[in-house]
């Protein structure tokens, strides 16, 4: 007999954690509570547009070549990648942006025309950042988060003291130009922490910006969520969506059942890909490993205000990417992480992917996916919503000087109050728990419970992070526990 595994949420950990459980032999089922398979990497269509409900920027290319390539299959065998030049575009005010193109030729160019010499001194930070990557991607993030000593090599050893500075003070201290300063900064945001709290070791990002560059999947990042759901139904993965687990429930230490609102399912294995913070509370409390004192004092990645919006006409002096640093960076960290306030003037960034992909709006029109990162856990109302669209509409008209409002066909909107009841997600955070030096690799929560023999977790709030390719790494690395300590009567082929 198979072992059977039930595992709760289809967002990227689970469905990457399904394929290599199939693949091993296991009967596995996924419970979804939504009507369709993605978690937050869900789909928005409306009116002829298509929109990303969640993520929207393809990095790590070699991330996902690695998961399909596990179950000899490719992403080209499910969707075509478009290499975006130039990857994203930054503004700084009215007629004041920076594009940064597809190569790290182009980039060192950008950046001489900014600041004398800083060429010289990007092409040795990213240097750097690419060897930090290659130790990251070869010696780290593939750890299940078990151990201290996952850390320790020959390899590691050697970076030890970069988990000991931070993003924010290896830029300044080469860099003086002040918006070369926010470029580099900009990707550890990807980890949900501030460039002050992010250790400089995390530069690996920028690697992943300027060295390997942002992509586009044909018919958006949902192409990737079918793509898999796809791989797995082909591996003998079951999949029901509108299953809202209620309870996980134990006897003797074992997870025996999951309960949702059809019925009860039987599980010799519980894998839980859904928000970890409200996993537990499916348990009774004796089986909860994690307090609400100590999910209080993490430090969390931010949530955000999404609009999605459907224009009537092409929009012009933007790219694909588009990020309005139009404001001070600082004070918009500084009111996220440290005061949990709605900034006054937002940051915000704008995604077109209408215009790298003519599927995701009808012929002449546009498709606008704008996004402002705020605290977790605000107060989130329908005013506070359209109090914040107007303003970021009139900064957007003003610095890429033409008329938008009078041209939107409708929008929808996301936030805090809208990630709570889709994704039971801890305070509406919409990127999980940051990756800070003290929520680093075996610090963040366990992939496997301390307190049911038989239950285990994934996704970003537990190892390696927050981000989509962390996700699928977390799949994988929860399989290869689970084989390990609950092995299937059939042989791993993990």
């Amino acid at each position: 007999m198979k072992s059977k595994i039930i595992i709760i949420g289809s967002g990227f950990s689970s469905l990457s954690a399904s394929c290599y459980l199939a693949k091993a032999g296991y009967d596995v089922t996924i419970l979804e509570k939504n009507t369709t398979v993605g978690g937050r990497a869900r789909q928005l269509k409306k009116e002829g547009f298509t929109f990303d409900i969640g993520p929207s920027w393809y990095w790590m290319p070699d991330v996902f070549e690695r998961f399909f390539n596990d179950f000899d299959t490719k992403p080209s065998d499910f969707y075509q990648l478009e290499k975006l030049n130039p990857a994203y575009q930054v503004y700084f005010g009215k007629d004041d942006t920076i594009r940064i193109e597809d190569t790290l030729e182009k980039i060192c160019a950008a950046f001489e025309q900014e600041e004398k010499g800083s060429s010289t001194k990007l092409r040795k930070f990213i240097s750097n950042a690419e060897d930090n990557y290659n130790v990251a991607i070869k010696d780290l993030v593939y750890k299940p988060g078990v151990s201290p000593l996952e850390l320790v090599n020959a390899k590691t050893v050697k970076k030890l003291g970069q988990f000991f500075s931070n993003i924010k003070r290896d830029v300044r201290k080469e860099f003086k130009n002040d918006r070369l300063i926010k470029i580099l900064e900009f990707p550890v945001l990807f980890l949900g922490a501030k460039p002050s709290d992010t250790p400089s070791f995390y530069s690996f990002m920028n690697y992943a910006d300027f060295g390997l560059g942002t992509w586009h999947p044909s018919g958006g990042m949902y192409s990737v969520i079918q793509a898999m759901g796809k791989l797995a139904t082909q591996l003998g993965v079951t999949i029901k969506t509108e299953q809202n687990v209620q309870e996980i429930k134990v006897e003797n230490t074992k997870a025996t059942k999951v309960v949702t609102q059809n019925g009860e399912f039987k599980a010799d294995i519980v894998l839980s890909g859904a928000d970890y913070h409200h996993s537990e509370t499916l348990l009774a409390p004796e089986y909860r490993q994690y307090s609400e004192n100590y999910w209080e004092k993490k430090t969390f990645a931010p949530s955000s205000l999404l609009f999605y919006v459907g224009f009537d006409k092409k929009i012009q002096n933007v790219s694909h990417h588009t990020l309005f640093f139009d404001v001070d960076f600082d004070a918009h960290a500084h009111v996220i992480y440290d005061k949990a306030a709605w900034p006054k003037e937002p940051l915000f960034y704008a995604n077109f992917p209408s215009m790298t992909d003519p599927t995701m709006a009808p012929k002449g029109k546009e498709a606008g996916f704008f996004l402002i990162p705020i605290a977790p856990g605000l107060e989130d109302t329908p005013e506070l919503r359209k109090q914040y669209f107007d303003i970021i509409m009139s900064r957007f008209q003003e610095i890429t000087q033409q008329n938008i409002s009078n041209h939107i066909i409708f929008k929808e909107s996301f936030c805090v109050n809208d990630f709570v009841k889709e994704y039971n997600s801890y305070k509406g955070n919409a990127y999980g728990m940051a990756n800070t030096l003290f929520q680093t690799a075996f610090l963040r929560p366990k992939l496997k419970s301390k307190k049911v023999s038989n239950l285990y977790f994934t996704g970003q709030l537990t190892v390696p992070g927050p981000g989509v390719p962390p996700a699928l790494i977390s799949g994988k690395l929860v399989a290869e526990l689970i084989t390990k300590h609950q092995p299937n009567t059939h042989e791993s082929t993990i």
